[in-house]
């Protein structure tokens, strides 16, 4: 295995049956899932591993595209479709792994019940993860949110106030856990949690998350059919890998996948 930044290496052929696969993350707990979880499944079934890992997400689509990774595992559905919009793009999803929820989350509040009109709440600023956590914000009666508004092109002018007034700030996602010391409260993507070897159940607040925002491995569409993606597939859904999850307490408050319940 290899752990490298940025997008490199040898491209990779779609449609191909091998034994050796290239994997894409973003910086994050997915990574170490892979690589704890799966990669000692993958082995023991004769695979050998590349692991990359790229210091930003938006570099891991453009390096399936040209052929640098064989599979990625960081981004959701919904994302995915995006992307595949904008690059031109043909991936698909091969399953969902065990995802991290968006919680609200604050330093300087001990409960809901002190938000007020003016309160500062700091989001994510890319389009899918904010209408994730502007629907938190809905859900808790605060926001409005237009009925047109979209998913991959959500912005800001599609929220309205209800019961408050609040000023919503955009952040990077994996800067608004160590800016929550700066504003009354944040939604924060629960990797980063689980990576600060923090709780989910923390959060005053925590997603119901549909299954377009849970995190799944991403192939090209030529290779769901391939064997290494089936193996990879099966990894993810085994028995093993279950156990190896349940055993962590980090991913306490993970949605956890369904096909677990045929284990």
């Amino acid at each position: 295995m290899s752990v490298v930044l940025g997008a490199c290496g040898n491209k990779t052929a779609t449609g191909e049956d091998k034994k050796d696969i290239v994997v894409g993350f973003g910086v994050g707990t997915y990574e170490e899932q892979f690589r704890l979880g799966i990669v000692p499944i993958l082995e023991k079934e004769g695979y050998k591993v590349e692991i990359k890992t790229f210091s930003q997400n938006m570099q891991v689509n453009p390096a399936m595209k040209e052929g640098s990774i064989d599979a990625s595992i960081f981004q959701s559905t919904a994302y995915m479709e995006g992307i595949n919009a904008e690059l031109d793009a043909d991936m698909a999803v091969l399953n969902f792994v065990p995802s991290a929820p968006q919680g609200l989350y604050s330093e300087k509040h001990q409960s809901l019940d002190e938000v007020k009109d003016g309160s500062v709440i700091a989001l994510p600023n890319d389009p899918v993860n904010q209408e994730r956590a502007v629907r938190i914000l809905e859900d808790l009666g605060w926001v409005k949110v237009k009925a047109d508004a979209g998913t991959t092109d959500f912005n800001l002018s599609s929220v309205e106030p209800d019961k408050f007034d609040l000023k919503l700030e955009s952040l990077d996602s994996a800067q608004i856990l160590v800016s929550l010391a700066d504003v009354d409260y944040g939604v924060v993507n629960g990797n980063y949690i689980a990576n600060a070897k923090r709780q989910i159940t923390e959060a005053l607040k925590i997603e119901n998350t549909p299954e377009q925002h849970r995190v799944t491995v991403t192939v090209n569409k030529g290779d769901l059919d391939t064997q290494w993606a089936k193996d990879l597939k099966a990894a993810y859904e085994s028995q093993e890998f279950e156990d190896y999850i349940n055993a962590q307490d980090k991913y306490d408050g993970f949605i956890l996948p369904d096909a677990w319940e045929n284990n």
